[in-house]
C-alpha cells in the first residue's frame, strides 16, 4: 500500500515543504559525489545516541547539531524518496494550516524529538542515524489528528496486478502507525547493528500527533 497523493487541497503554496524536499535532494547529492564517500559523511554529522546523550565531541561538530544534520541526510534512493514522497504528500496541508515559518519549525521540532527517543532507547548506540523519518512521522501524527477523513489515493499491490483506491487517511496512516510500533516491540531488546530506527518514528509520530494543537495558530484551532 504506498499513497501517491490526497484530495485534501491547500490554500497557500507549501514552499517551505517544497523547500526542504528540495535541500535534503542537494545534500544527497553532496552526499553521493563527495569524495569521503557516504559511510564516512554519515558517521560525521549522523545523530550518533550515545554522543546524543553524553555531548561527549567525537564528530566535527557538536552533537546537538548532529541532531538536525541528520534530518537532512539519507542512506540511499528510496530511503530519501519515501521520506520525501510522505512529506509532499502530508506536509504541505500541516503547512497550510500552520503557516510557513511556524511549520519549519514544528518539523525541526519533531525531528528533534524523534531523535532523543531513538538516543533513549539505544543509550549506549554508536551507530548514526540519519534520514528525515522522524521529522515527517510527526506530519504524519499531525495530519491524522487534523484531517482523519481526507482521502487518500493509494497503489495496491494483488498479486502482478496492481490497483488504485482512495483511503481514509485514518486507515493509511492508522496502518503505517501500527506497522511502526508492532516493529518497535519486535526490536526491543535485539542487538542493533543498523537499520531502521523505529523509535524515532514512535516518538516523532506521537509528538506530531500531541503537540499539533499548541503549533495551531488561533485562527485555525477550529479544525479541532
Amino acid at each position: 500500500m504506498i499513497p501517491y497523493k490526497d484530495d485534501n487541497p491547500t490554500h497557500t503554496t507549501p514552499y517551505i515543504t517544497a523547500g526542504i524536499i528540495a535541500l535534503n535532494g542537494i545534500i544527497f547529492i553532496l552526499q553521493m559525489i563527495s569524495q569521503s564517500g557516504i559511510k564516512e559523511a554519515t558517521y560525521a554529522y549522523g545523530a550518533i545516541p550515545h554522543y546524543l546523550l553524553t555531548f561527549e565531541k567525537v564528530q566535527p561538530i557538536h552533537p546537538a547539531l548532529t541532531v538536525f544534520s541528520s534530518m537532512f541526510m539519507h542512506g540511499g534512493l528510496f530511503h530519501l524518496g519515501g521520506n520525501m514522497l510522505y512529506l509532499w504528500i502530508f506536509g504541505n496541508n500541516i503547512e497550510d494550516v500552520l503557516g510557513h515559518l511556524r511549520f519549519l519549525v514544528f518539523y525541526l521540532f519533531c525531528g528533534i524529538f524523534a531523535a532523543y527517543a531513538h538516543a533513549l532507547t539505544s543509550a549506549d548506540s554508536l551507530i548514526p542515524m540519519i534520514g528525515a523519518s522522524g521529522a515527517v512521522s510527526g506530519i504524519l501524527g499531525a495530519y491524522l489528528l487534523l484531517f482523519p477523513r481526507a482521502n487518500v489515493h493509494t497503489l495496491i499491490f494483488l498479486g502482478f496486478f496492481i490497483t488504485t483506491v482512495k483511503i481514509p487517511a485514518l486507515i493509511v496512516i492508522g496502518f503505517w502507525a501500527i506497522i511502526q510500533f508492532i516493529n518497535g516491540l519486535l526490536s526491543t531488546g535485539l542487538h542493533r547493528g543498523g537499520g531502521v530506527a523505529w523509535f524515532a518514528h514512535i516518538g516523532g509520530f506521537l509528538i506530531g500527533l500531541v503537540a499539533i494543537k499548541l503549533w495551531l495558530p488561533r485562527r485555525n484551532r477550529q479544525w479541532l
